[in-house]
C-alpha cells in the first residue's frame, strides 16, 4: 500500500508503482482517497486540487457521498462503466463506496465536496449529474473556508444539499475498438479528430479492409464508425469550449465543416446545444 498528498486529498492505493497523477488513463487497480480533515461540527468538506492537461485520479473509491466539479476547465469521471465530460455548469454526484477515476482533459480546477452519509438527505444510489447554478457554485466557495463558524457553516450546508438538482444529459461515449487495425485506427482519430479519412481510405494504412474496420468498430464499439468519429470529435471540443474558444473555432478545430453541423451533432448526441450546456 502506498500513500501520496495530493493538493488537499490524500490518496491510498496498491504498490503498483503507478503515481495516481501519472497521465495515463486509470487501469483496473483500486485505491481509497481521503478528503482533508472536517472542521469541527462539518457535514460538507471541500478539497481543492489543481489538475494538469490529462491528469487523472486513478480507480478509487471512498466512504463519504462526493460532488466532483471543476471550477474551471473540464472535469471527466468514469465510474459503472460511463464516462461523464462535465463543464463547470455541471457536477456528478457519487455515492459512498462507488468506484471511481477522475481525470482532466485540460487544465482544470478540482473541487471535490465531501458529504457524510449519515448526515446528507440524498439518497441517490447511482452517480447522477447536478446542474451548478451561481448560488452553487457561490457556496463551495463559501464552505471551502476551514474558519467559517460551525453556525453559518450549517446554514450553507443545508442550502447546499437543496441545490443538488439533477439535470437530463446524454453522456458522450466513445469506447475503443479492441480489433488492433481498428484500434490504430482510433488512436489516430483520438490524436486528430478533424482527419476526415474514411475506413477505405483507412485500410491500407492500417493492413485491413474498410468493409473489416467497419464491421470491427460495430462489434468492439456497439456503433458504425461515424457515429464513433462524431463522439470522440465531440469529447474533444468539450474543454475547448470550456476554455472559451468560439464555437465557430471548435467546430473547424475538431473537423466539422461548419459551426452549425457542429451544433447540430452537439445537440443530437447531448440533448442540448453547446450554449446550454455550458451555461454558467
Amino acid at each position: 500500500m502506498t500513500t501520496t498528498r495530493q493538493g488537499d486529498m490524500l490518496y491510498r492505493g496498491t504498490d503498483s508503482g503507478q503515481r495516481p497523477d501519472g497521465g495515463a488513463e486509470p487501469d483496473g487497480r483500486e485505491g481509497e482517497v481521503a478528503p482533508p480533515g472536517p472542521p469541527a461540527g462539518a457535514a460538507v468538506v471541500v478539497g481543492s486540487f489543481a489538475m494538469r492537461r490529462g491528469q487523472w485520479f486513478a480507480r478509487h473509491r471512498h466512504e463519504h457521498h462526493q460532488l466532483a466539479w471543476a471550477r474551471r476547465g473540464v472535469l471527466a469521471v468514469r465510474a459503472t462503466g460511463t464516462t461523464w465530460v462535465l463543464p463547470p455548469s455541471m457536477a456528478l454526484w457519487i455515492p459512498a463506496g462507488t468506484a471511481h477515476a477522475t481525470g482532466a482533459p485540460g487544465q482544470a480546477l478540482f473541487r471535490s465536496l465531501y458529504f457524510l452519509p449519515d448526515r446528507c438527505p440524498v439518497t441517490w444510489s447511482a452517480p447522477t449529474v447536478v446542474g451548478v447554478s451561481p448560488l452553487l457554485r457561490e457556496l463551495i466557495s463559501y464552505l471551502s473556508d476551514g474558519a467559517l463558524d460551525p453556525a453559518p457553516r450549517e446554514r450553507a450546508e443545508a442550502v447546499v444539499l437543496d441545490q443538488l438538482r439533477p439535470v437530463s444529459v446524454a453522456t458522450v461515449q466513445a469506447p475503443m475498438p479492441h480489433d488492433p487495425r481498428a484500434r490504430r485506427v482510433a488512436e489516430a482519430l483520438r490524436a486528430d479528430p478533424s482527419d476526415g479519412r474514411t475506413l477505405a481510405e483507412w485500410g491500407p494504412r492500417v493492413g485491413a479492409s474498410g468493409r473489416t474496420l467497419a464491421r470491427a468498430f460495430v462489434a468492439d464499439t456497439g456503433m458504425p464508425y461515424g457515429q464513433w468519429r462524431t463522439r470522440v470529435r465531440l469529447q474533444a471540443a468539450m474543454p475547448l469550449l470550456a476554455g472559451g474558444a468560439t464555437v465557430a473555432a471548435v467546430a473547424a478545430r475538431v473537423g466539422y465543416a461548419s459551426p452549425s453541423a457542429f451544433v447540430a451533432a452537439f445537440r443530437r448526441a447531448v440533448g442540448v446545444p453547446p450554449g446550454a450546456y455550458f451555461a454558467p
